[in-house]
């Protein structure tokens, strides 16, 4: 075992974190579960979302078997919403044409939708203890500033050279530990910002430390100016206090969520009630609330809330798939986009505000 797996293990025997959620009565299910929900998002974030998860949806059975509604609903406010639609897909694979039973191999795991090379490689390193190489951000960063790798991580060369590092340091033994050690490493020591290089057990050969130049690795991205785009949320509301939803399409953005209908900027309440067979004449009240800007990965969207008020009695909106009367007070069992949570955990308060009710 080299001097950098070493190290790592001792400082994991005592500093490591060991009692996670998902390090308790570990098997494959609930460590591919862990790892989608792991990416990109913070682990005190995840814990709360794994544990409804797990009590919802205890085998990979339980999850095939659901609707996708309601993975989508336990998934509301995770975020990078296709990692629900791959899960789903996934458990469906794994109960139907496995028989329930995760493939014990990275590469055969890396077939399945939504698993990519570290993924699989951590699923067969923690489930299994399969000498198999991880290289998440955690460690990418971890490596980067360990080796002073030039280059950001998203560049094909840099990348390639942070995977034969990784692959150099992974040991034969004690590989569950030694992947759930190097993760935590970069989560609690090795930082983004403010690394706290004095408790790190790498630092005595630390490339980056020597140079005092540890916000220099890995390189940021490129920086580059996010466009922005505009569009209007119509809050259709009717005298009970439903709220009007439609689904998204499962292919595009906030794919198969829940969501108040999105039009262009320049498109008026009484076309998309008319879009519902709702006529002009049931419009009680309408009014136009302040912007916010929610933001992608790629782009900002600057969201345009429009209040429309419905007459009582008004009859509802015409039954059709994709469409949904949504009653905050008593929710449904849905995926919301995050505007669209936002939006409908203060309703009854903005109708108010905007003397709509």
């Amino acid at each position: 075992m080299d001097w950098f797996a070493s190290r790592l293990l001792r400082w994991f025997d005592e500093h490591g974190r060991k009692d996670l959620p998902w390090q308790q009565e570990i098997d494959a299910y609930r460590v591919w579960v862990s790892e989608i929900m792991l990416q990109q998002t913070q682990v005190t974030t995840v814990i709360p979302y794994f544990e409804r998860f797990m009590a919802r949806f205890p085998t990979v059975i339980d999850l095939a078997a659901a609707d996708i509604d309601e993975v989508l609903h336990l998934w509301t406010g995770l975020g990078y919403y296709a990692r629900a639609h791959n899960l789903h897909k996934t458990a469906q694979r794994v109960a139907r044409q496995l028989n329930g039973r995760f493939p014990e191999t990275p590469m055969a795991l890396e077939a399945l939708p939504g698993i990519g090379r570290s993924t699989a490689a951590a699923i067969a390193a923690i489930a299994w203890g399969q000498r198999a190489t991880i290289l998440d951000g955690n460690v990418k960063r971890v490596l980067a500033r360990f080796h002073a790798v030039a280059g950001h991580p998203g560049q094909t060369q840099t990348l390639q050279a942070l995977w034969a590092h990784a692959e150099n340091h992974t040991p034969v033994q004690r590989i569950a530990d030694y992947t759930q050690a190097i993760m935590d490493l970069g989560a609690t020591v090795c930082t983004r910002v403010r690394p706290a290089c004095a408790r790190c057990p790498l630092a005595d050969r630390c490339e980056a430390r020597s140079r005092d130049a540890t916000d220099l690795f890995p390189e940021r991205r490129p920086s580059k100016a996010k466009p922005s785009r505009a569009a209007r949320l119509f809050l259709i509301v009717d005298s009970a206090g439903a709220c009007l939803l439609e689904q998204r399409p499962f292919d595009g953005l906030w794919g198969g969520l829940w969501t108040p209908p999105e039009r262009p900027v320049d498109t008026q309440a009484v076309s998309v009630c008319e879009e519902f067979s709702i006529d002009e004449t049931q419009i009680a009240a309408c009014h136009q609330a302040p912007p916010f800007r929610h933001t992608f990965t790629h782009f900002h969207l600057d969201i345009h809330p429009i209040y429309v008020r419905l007459d009582p009695g008004s009859p509802m909106a015409m039954d059709r798939p994709g469409i949904l009367w949504f009653a905050p007070a008593a929710p449904e069992t849905v995926g919301l986009s995050a505007p669209a949570a936002k939006l409908l955990a203060s309703l009854s308060t903005d109708l108010q505000e905007f003397q709509l009710t």
